[in-house]
């Protein structure tokens, strides 16, 4: 029995719990409460193409309706893959409706690990944005037994609203997959929509029905192996099943996937908890939010019910657009990851230093000041009065390249560095870091108001109770709690002991004030400045197969992309560079053009069956041997990878110095949200 010597919970009289409530419910009382004609924005080349809130629920009851009058029962899994934006909203509240289980795909997954969730989970019916997303993973579609019906979103071409069997050839799609557009689901729910109907959808949830099931990176890289072996079949599409029948390749010869299943009450208890703990935050139209993040992942989408209940009004826009929407819409709420913070502060630094004059004095004067406030600390008078005149003469105009009007900048995802907490908050944009993994449903920390200190993830939420292990493991309790992994007991015991402790496999520590620090993590899995997981063992596994390489190890945890540290088998390096005609000493030869085209194949080669953001954008060639004796190796002869990283920090450090080669075509999925049909909807 875990017996904690000292259990951390949220400050007390600050924030509120609120259990027994379906997602649904939310929705029902902004309506009912703060009714806003402009909820969902959804930005459009033509565009904002707004929705009310109120419009929005009748359009999820009638897709729900529309689901269950083509033959989905309850508790049926569909799969999401989707761009961010009102549409996904409405298909993931009309599952929730029709008490279906939703899960939502990455659009930078790879098509290994889409045809993996969709055979894991049982998906029976996809739903997809659009024509480019269906021709992606079309071809793979016929390897999901499971899979029944395609739903797309938007038009197949004018006049057209189902698959031809020219499409279907076209596209590869096999021929018992059943296909509805959007229109016709409408059409359907539209017509069995009546009070008495619509009552019946909310009847029959509860709110410790499932709601969702969210895929997360394995703690190793086993299924890779897999992954990577069938990488070829996916490219050859025509030859697909006939592979698979000649060398009869199981499902699973690797672990099972891990599906974070989370309830209703989960979801909706953790979005009321942490909305609780914002100071001053309005209910009602006149929160404006910029949303930009994957509602794919939980942060968003976590964020996303929240602010639904609020009655908040939502613009949806996108990685490449953000920066423009955010002058124009100015929101008073905006969410995003580290990384783009980075890049403010990096480019209002470059602007300080390229000014002239006095600009360029006051400029650099109002930066320094910035860089000197501390977060939880009183300033004196005379600092205060700094701070108030570079607030006048500069921190305003940096407030403005945010749209001018931010109350809350919200974070998650990735560590935040401390300098970049304290210099936003001297500028009037106090940041709210918080903590939470997908098995929490998000959020279990957050700084806010008085509770703000930089370098940390604040202290717990109301409801959430927090425990360090022994071994410095943070572990947690809380009705946010995911109920498992889906259909995997093994990995669920491992993670939820029989005290009922969800252990979070980071490594943490909270100061005297009883603010949560992050100091590292118990597994090899690290997270990138983008809020992206890299499992770093496929790649360091297809590196470390070429003689010519003695050890690797994929690094970026908080930096912007994954990188390589790469430690040559000098004697079998040796002896290459002789057929090469190369004689120098082993030190010169790691810098040599030929040397650097050997390695800079074997990473290219590595990368072709990853995700892009697994990918190693860079890599160094570092002479030095890791031996059990200089404690760089365990004795069973693994990586010690924080000590390897501490020694080498000075040339990780250089690695990161100097920007990334322009990478090379791969394959990717659109970033952007295309054009799509007009929401022809009414309030109820």
């Amino acid at each position: 029995m875990f017996l904690p010597p000292q259990i951390y919970r949220a400050p007390a009289h600050v924030g509120t719990v609120s259990l027994g409530r379906t997602l649904p419910s939310l929705l029902d009382e902004a309506c009912d409460r703060n009714p806003n004609t402009q909820a969902f924005n959804q930005w459009t080349p033509k565009g904002w193409q707004p929705l009310s809130n109120q419009a929005f629920r009748s359009t999820a009851e009638e897709l729900a309706l529309g689901l269950q009058a083509i033959g989905l029962q309850a508790g049926d899994r569909v799969a999401l893959f989707m761009h961010s934006d009102t549409y996904f909203c409405i298909a993931d509240m009309g599952c929730l409706l029709a008490k279906l289980v939703n899960v939502p795909i990455s659009l930078g997954e790879v098509p290994e690990n889409i045809v993996l969730i969709l055979q894991h989970s049982g998906a029976t019916a996809l739903i997809l944005s659009d024509r480019a997303l269906l021709a992606q993973i079309a071809p793979c579609l016929g390897e999901v037994n499971s899979l029944k019906t395609l739903i797309l979103i938007d038009a197949l071409s004018a006049g057209q609203e189902n698959l031809s069997e020219a499409d279907r050839d076209r596209w590869g799609l096999p021929s018992h997959l059943q296909f509805w557009s959007w229109a016709e689901l409408a059409a359907k729910g539209a017509a069995n929509r009546s009070p008495l109907t619509v009552r019946a959808l909310r009847d029959q949830i509860a709110a410790d029905d499932l709601a969702t099931i969210i895929y997360v990176a394995a703690a190793t890289g086993r299924c890779q192996d897999l992954r990577s072996s069938l990488l070829p079949m996916f490219r050859m599409v025509k030859t697909i099943r006939e592979h698979l029948q000649k060398h009869k390749s199981p499902q699973y010869v690797c672990e099972t996937p891990k599906g974070v299943m989370l309830t209703h009450e989960n979801l909706s208890a953790d979005a009321l908890a942490a909305f609780s703990e914002i100071p001053d935050l309005k209910r009602g139209p006149q929160e404006v939010i910029l949303s930009f993040l994957p509602l794919t992942h939980i942060f968003a989408r976590v964020l996303l019910y929240g602010h639904i209940n609020y009655g908040h009004t939502i613009h949806f826009s996108t990685p490449t657009r953000v920066i423009k929407h955010l002058r124009e819409v100015q929101p008073t709420v905006f969410a995003t990851v580290p990384r783009l913070l980075e890049k403010v502060a990096q480019k209002i630094s470059e602007k300080s230093h390229h000014l002239s004059g006095f600009s360029r004095w006051v400029s650099i004067w109002a930066l320094g000041l910035a860089q000197r406030y501390e977060l939880g600390q009183h300033p004196d008078w005379g600092y205060s009065w700094q701070l108030k005149l570079a607030d006048w003469l500069v921190f305003k105009q940096w407030r403005l390249a945010l749209g001018g009007r931010l109350r809350y900048l919200l974070t998650g995802g990735a560590a935040l560095k401390a300098d970049l907490a304290n210099l936003f908050a001297a500028a009037g944009m106090p940041i709210l870091q918080g903590y939470g993994l997908t098995q929490t449903s998000a959020v279990i920390c957050v700084n806010r108001g008085q509770y703000n200190r930089a370098g940390t993830v604040g202290p717990p939420i109301a409801g959430v109770e927090m425990a360090i292990a022994a071994d410095g493991e943070i572990l947690v309790k809380a009705p946010y709690v995911m109920k498992g992994y889906y259909h995997n007991p093994t990995a669920t015991q491992e993670a939820i002991d029989e005290e009922g402790w969800f252990h979070t496999g980071d490594v943490g520590e909270f100061t005297t004030e009883g603010f949560l620090k992050l100091t590292g993590y118990k597994k090899s899995l690290f997270k990138l400045s983008t809020g992206k997981y890299v499992t770093p063992e496929p790649l360091e596994r297809h590196v470390m197969q070429s003689p010519l390489v003695e050890y690797a190890i994929a690094i970026g945890a908080g930096q912007r992309f994954c990188a390589m540290l790469i430690f040559p088998n000098r004697h079998k390096l040796q002896a290459k560079a002789r057929t090469l005609g190369l004689q120098q000493p082993l030190p010169t030869l790691l810098q040599d053009p030929q040397i650097q085209a050997l390695y800079q194949d074997l990473v290219e080669a590595a990368n072709q069956s990853l995700p892009d953001w697994s990918r190693a954008k860079k890599f160094q060639l570092v002479h030095a041997e890791l031996t059990v004796n200089n404690g760089l190796l365990l004795a069973n002869h693994q990586i010690q990878r924080e000590q390897v990283q501490e020694r080498f920090a000075e040339v990780i450090e250089q690695l990161y110095a100097e920007a990334p080669p322009v990478a090379r075509p791969t394959r990717q999925l659109p970033p952007q949200t295309p054009e799509l049909p007009p929401l022809q909807v009414e309030a109820a």
